[in-house]
């Protein structure tokens, strides 16, 4: 990088003082200066650019590897599911144990069983009035503390506050 120091700018202004001469210096600084601060603005906007993309290089990579996860994951979990699926399968079999004359309840008497279907109870009202507002706060107690619990507008207010002649 140029190694500029206090008396290396002195110099530079003195010149530019003598080159330009003393009633454009102030413009032409300010234009350098604006210059400048646009370079510095858009170096800094590049960075960020880079950042950027590097952060979404390294989210997609790391995408990948979850997916892959999620992949070996979800294998694990089908063949276990369908290890357990033979395994009960093998295990609530009625027929060939009470078959081979095993202890317990012939299969027979559960051949009107069927395990799909369902009994859902009768809907049962709560007993609410759901359009009935209930606050949290008991009215006892905003009656004390001077909570307003009804709206008004602000000419039925003056209204009924205004005294009686």
């Amino acid at each position: 990088m140029i190694d500029i120091g206090i008396s290396k700018l002195a110099l530079i202004g003195a010149v530019a003082l003598i080159v330009i001469g003393p009633e454009k210096l102030p413009r032409v600084a300010r234009t350098v200066g604006t210059l400048l601060g646009k370079a510095q603005r858009y170096v800094s906007d590049v960075k960020a650019e880079v950042n950027r993309s590097m952060e979404l290089d390294e989210l997609k990579k790391m995408k990948e590897s979850m997916e892959t996860a999620v992949q070996d994951v979800e294998k694990t979990v089908h063949t276990a599911s369908s290890d357990f699926e033979k395994d009960w399968r093998a295990a609530t079999d009625f027929e060939s144990d009470y078959d081979s004359g095993g202890v317990g309840t012939p299969a027979s008497d559960y051949s009107g069983f069927d395990s799909h279907s369902t009994v859902t109870p009768a809907y049962k009202n709560p007993g609410k009035n759901f359009r009935l507002k209930r606050g949290a706060v008991p009215r006892w107690y905003k009656a004390r503390a001077g909570v307003r619990t009804h709206v008004q507008s602000g000419a039925a207010r003056v209204a009924r506050f205004r005294p009686k002649r």
